[in-house]
Protein backbone atom coordinates (compact mmCIF):
# COMPACT_ATOMS: atom_id res chain seq x y z
CA UNK A 1 0.00 0.00 0.00
CA UNK A 2 1.50 3.63 -0.91
CA UNK A 3 1.14 6.32 1.55
CA UNK A 4 2.23 9.83 2.12
CA UNK A 5 4.92 10.38 4.38
CA UNK A 6 4.73 13.32 6.26
CA UNK A 7 8.42 14.95 7.92
CA UNK A 8 7.24 14.37 11.49
CA UNK A 9 7.45 10.63 11.29
CA UNK A 10 10.68 11.30 8.70
CA UNK A 11 12.41 13.47 12.02
CA UNK A 12 11.52 10.81 14.55
CA UNK A 13 13.79 8.16 12.48
CA UNK A 14 16.63 11.23 12.92
CA UNK A 15 16.40 11.89 16.27
CA UNK A 16 14.62 8.72 17.94
CA UNK A 17 12.94 10.73 20.28
CA UNK A 18 9.26 11.34 21.72
CA UNK A 19 6.90 9.34 23.53
CA UNK A 20 7.16 5.23 22.96
CA UNK A 21 3.83 5.39 20.78
CA UNK A 22 5.30 7.43 18.54
CA UNK A 23 8.59 6.05 17.94
CA UNK A 24 6.96 2.28 17.37
CA UNK A 25 4.62 4.00 14.51
CA UNK A 26 7.66 5.95 13.08
CA UNK A 27 9.51 2.00 12.97
CA UNK A 28 6.77 0.45 11.32
CA UNK A 29 6.30 3.60 8.92
CA UNK A 30 10.15 2.26 7.96
CA UNK A 31 9.37 -1.35 7.68
CA UNK A 32 6.41 -0.64 5.41
CA UNK A 33 8.77 1.12 3.33
CA UNK A 34 10.44 -2.39 2.88
CA UNK A 35 7.47 -3.33 0.86
CA UNK A 36 5.94 -0.26 -0.78
CA UNK A 37 6.79 3.24 -1.72
CA UNK A 38 6.04 6.50 0.48
CA UNK A 39 4.82 9.54 -1.96
CA UNK A 40 6.01 13.05 -0.58
CA UNK A 41 4.92 16.81 -1.57
CA UNK A 42 7.89 18.80 -3.26
CA UNK A 43 8.35 20.77 -0.12
CA UNK A 44 9.71 17.03 1.57
CA UNK A 45 13.40 17.17 0.85
CA UNK A 46 13.16 21.18 1.86
CA UNK A 47 11.88 20.45 5.15
CA UNK A 48 14.38 17.51 5.52
CA UNK A 49 17.51 19.53 4.98
CA UNK A 50 16.26 22.45 7.00
CA UNK A 51 15.73 20.43 9.99
CA UNK A 52 18.88 18.60 9.93
CA UNK A 53 20.87 22.15 8.90
CA UNK A 54 19.37 23.74 12.06
CA UNK A 55 20.07 20.83 14.48
CA UNK A 56 23.79 21.06 13.29
CA UNK A 57 23.80 24.63 13.76
CA UNK A 58 22.47 24.20 17.39
CA UNK A 59 25.08 21.11 17.83
CA UNK A 60 21.95 18.51 18.17
CA UNK A 61 23.16 16.63 15.46
CA UNK A 62 26.65 15.72 13.85
CA UNK A 63 27.34 16.33 10.45
CA UNK A 64 28.81 12.65 9.90
CA UNK A 65 25.34 11.64 11.30
CA UNK A 66 23.26 13.76 9.10
CA UNK A 67 25.12 12.82 6.48
CA UNK A 68 24.33 9.19 7.61
CA UNK A 69 20.88 9.81 7.55
CA UNK A 70 20.76 10.97 4.65
CA UNK A 71 22.69 7.92 3.09
CA UNK A 72 19.62 5.70 5.23
CA UNK A 73 16.71 8.54 2.94
CA UNK A 74 18.58 7.55 -0.43
CA UNK A 75 17.76 3.74 0.37
CA UNK A 76 13.65 3.95 1.11
CA UNK A 77 11.46 3.80 -1.26
CA UNK A 78 10.19 7.12 -1.19
CA UNK A 79 8.78 8.94 -4.37
CA UNK A 80 8.65 13.22 -4.76
CA UNK A 81 5.09 14.03 -6.97
CA UNK A 82 6.25 15.94 -9.53
CA UNK A 83 2.67 18.17 -9.33
CA UNK A 84 2.80 19.43 -5.88
CA UNK A 85 3.67 22.74 -6.80
CA UNK A 86 0.73 22.57 -9.46
CA UNK A 87 -1.63 22.57 -6.19
CA UNK A 88 0.21 25.30 -4.36
CA UNK A 89 -1.79 28.54 -4.82
CA UNK A 90 -5.20 26.16 -5.17
CA UNK A 91 -6.09 23.52 -3.20
CA UNK A 92 -3.50 23.79 -0.84
CA UNK A 93 -3.56 27.12 -0.09
CA UNK A 94 -7.18 26.65 0.70
CA UNK A 95 -6.34 23.71 2.65
CA UNK A 96 -3.96 25.63 4.68
CA UNK A 97 -7.09 28.28 4.98
CA UNK A 98 -9.76 26.26 5.96
CA UNK A 99 -7.83 23.70 8.83
CA UNK A 100 -5.36 26.27 9.66
CA UNK A 101 -2.12 24.45 8.56
CA UNK A 102 0.86 26.13 7.63
CA UNK A 103 1.20 25.75 3.59
CA UNK A 104 4.01 23.00 3.89
CA UNK A 105 1.42 20.70 5.89
CA UNK A 106 -1.12 21.32 3.55
CA UNK A 107 0.81 19.83 0.67
CA UNK A 108 0.85 16.68 2.49
CA UNK A 109 -3.05 16.54 2.88
CA UNK A 110 -3.80 17.96 -0.70
CA UNK A 111 -1.63 14.60 -1.85
CA UNK A 112 -3.16 12.46 0.76
CA UNK A 113 -6.85 13.79 -0.64
CA UNK A 114 -5.51 13.97 -4.26
CA UNK A 115 -3.84 10.46 -4.49
CA UNK A 116 -6.27 8.91 -1.44
CA UNK A 117 -3.38 7.48 -0.15
CA UNK A 118 -3.44 7.53 3.82
CA UNK A 119 -1.26 10.06 5.10
CA UNK A 120 1.67 8.41 8.02
CA UNK A 121 2.10 11.84 10.36
CA UNK A 122 3.07 12.22 13.76
CA UNK A 123 1.66 16.01 13.43
CA UNK A 124 -1.54 15.74 15.60
CA UNK A 125 -3.00 19.18 13.73
CA UNK A 126 -2.19 17.72 10.56
CA UNK A 127 -3.82 14.26 11.40
CA UNK A 128 -7.41 15.97 12.96
CA UNK A 129 -7.52 18.30 9.96
CA UNK A 130 -7.17 15.14 7.56
CA UNK A 131 -9.88 13.42 10.06
CA UNK A 132 -12.06 16.74 8.74
CA UNK A 133 -11.04 16.42 5.07
CA UNK A 134 -11.92 12.86 4.76
CA UNK A 135 -8.15 11.74 3.91
CA UNK A 136 -7.34 8.61 5.37
CA UNK A 137 -4.59 8.10 8.13
CA UNK A 138 -1.53 5.57 7.98
CA UNK A 139 -2.29 3.12 11.02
Amino acid sequence: MTFILDNSVTMRWLFNDGQGAERGYAIKVMNELQATTAMVPQIWPFEVANVISRAEARHQLLKADSEAFIGLLGDVRVEVDPDSSLYALSDTFELSRSYSLSAYDASYLELALRTRFPLATLDQKLKMAAKKAGAGIFV
